[in-house]
């Protein structure tokens, strides 16, 4: 993933958990500090998880799965991958569907 791409990722979380977060260098430290955003919301405000959860459109039944699988102390950190995973797949599907506009002349373009 480029920086421009992970600068992306970071600001499109931030937005989605009302500015709770804020950017990292690295991916790693941004993904321990969604994680460690997700345990607080687990304890203190459920609902708001599942709020963002949907926004972010992260898949139910296959978190579900992969929370049954693993071990439930990891549960922030799963949930973080799932969120993190879910925005590349967006970010991903934005490029290319841009990429495919670019051939496409500007007065056939709706």
């Amino acid at each position: 993933m480029t920086t421009e791409d992970n600068q992306l990722l970071q600001q499109q979380i931030i937005l989605a958990t009302d500015d709770k977060l804020v950017l990292q260098n690295s991916e790693q430290l941004f993904r321990k500090e969604l994680a460690e955003y997700i345990h607080f919301l687990i304890n203190n405000d459920f609902e708001k998880l599942v709020s963002i959860l949907y926004r972010l459109d992260v898949n139910e039944k296959k978190l579900k799965a992969l929370l049954a699988e693993k071990n439930t102390d990891d549960a922030g950190l799963l949930i973080a991958d799932a969120i993190i995973e879910r925005q590349l797949q967006k970010i991903i599907s934005r490029k290319k569907f841009s990429d495919f506009n670019k051939d496409i002349p500007d007065e056939e373009k709706w």
